[in-house]
């Protein structure tokens, strides 16, 4: 089977290590057919300067401003379909990947007309072997989103490939046809959620979003706001989830999840307290 052009994005904002990282990390892997993009959103610590000199090749695209994730993401976006790309990888600048990762992606999303969107299996950078991502689910009724196998370590248990209900900003695969149909990130969202409301928007116009778990990718977390429990990250997250539920739940469903979100929130975050504190 032939390999279809993908343009791999990346948004940087003052991440000079972690993107150089995740660089050094897509230059080898096995897919052949495949052009880097790096939006920076008006980075100060010499990012641009620095990717240029080190990956020549990498198309750098400057912001005059912090565009955030959505609207960085959607000016390469618009990039990538400007220069006629068949797929759209969208990749954290925050991870590193296994060499045959994009090999995976492009296979599944081929094997099916009917797939919008393919997500991998993505573990933390820290512990290798424990899972951040292995599909994503969310709850109208409750008003939560989760990540399926979560801090688990991985055993084999998410080995096969399945529908899920989002795929996570962090690395998804989908291709030009989709985007064209369904549009681009929201940038209403002042961050999160952003991931949930497209791939929400690709269900509804009849796509299937897939977990792909041979493709791999180490993800470092949140390192652009502040830490993977930081108070700015916690309080945005809460803020675009409600955002992102209440545009898509029924009438009988806003009227439920969020007293419902507030029992099931608190009580899982009372377990991680606890489970800390031991």
């Amino acid at each position: 089977m032939s390999e279809p052009l993908v343009f791999v994005i990346l948004v940087n904002w003052n991440g000079k290590a972690v993107t150089l990282d995740c660089l050094d990390s897509l230059t080898k892997i096995s897919y052949g057919n495949y052009r880097i993009v790096i939006v920076d959103n008006a980075s100060t610590d010499g990012s641009s300067q620095e990717i240029r000199w080190r990956f020549p090749d990498v198309v750098v695209l400057d912001q005059g401003e912090n565009l955030r994730f959505a609207g960085g993401n959607n000016v390469g976006l618009k990039y990538a379909l400007e220069q006629k790309s068949e797929l759209l990888c969208l990749l954290n600048n925050d991870t590193t990947v296994e060499k045959d990762f994009l090999t995976h992606l492009v296979a599944r999303i081929q094997a099916d007309r009917q797939i919008g969107m393919v997500a991998p299996k993505i573990y933390y950078h820290s512990e290798p072997n424990r899972i951040w991502f292995a599909g994503g689910e969310h709850s109208m009724w409750t008003g939560t989103m989760k990540h399926t196998g979560i801090r688990e370590i991985d055993g084999g248990q998410y080995n096969n490939c399945k529908e899920v209900d989002y795929a996570t900003g962090c690395c998804m695969l989908t291709t030009r046809d989709v985007i064209e149909k369904v549009g681009m990130f929201d940038e209403t969202y002042f961050m999160y959620a952003e991931d949930a409301d497209l791939s929400m928007r690709i269900r509804r116009a009849g796509y299937t979003i897939m977990f792909e778990p041979r493709a791999k990718v180490w993800h470092k977390l949140s390192v652009a706001s502040g830490g993977h429990l930081s108070f700015f990250k916690m309080k945005h997250k809460f803020l675009s989830n409600f955002r992102f539920f209440f545009r898509y739940a029924t009438v009988p469903q806003r009227l439920v999840f969020p007293w419902m979100n507030i029992v099931v929130n608190g009580w899982a975050a009372l377990k991680y307290v606890l489970s800390v504190r031991r």
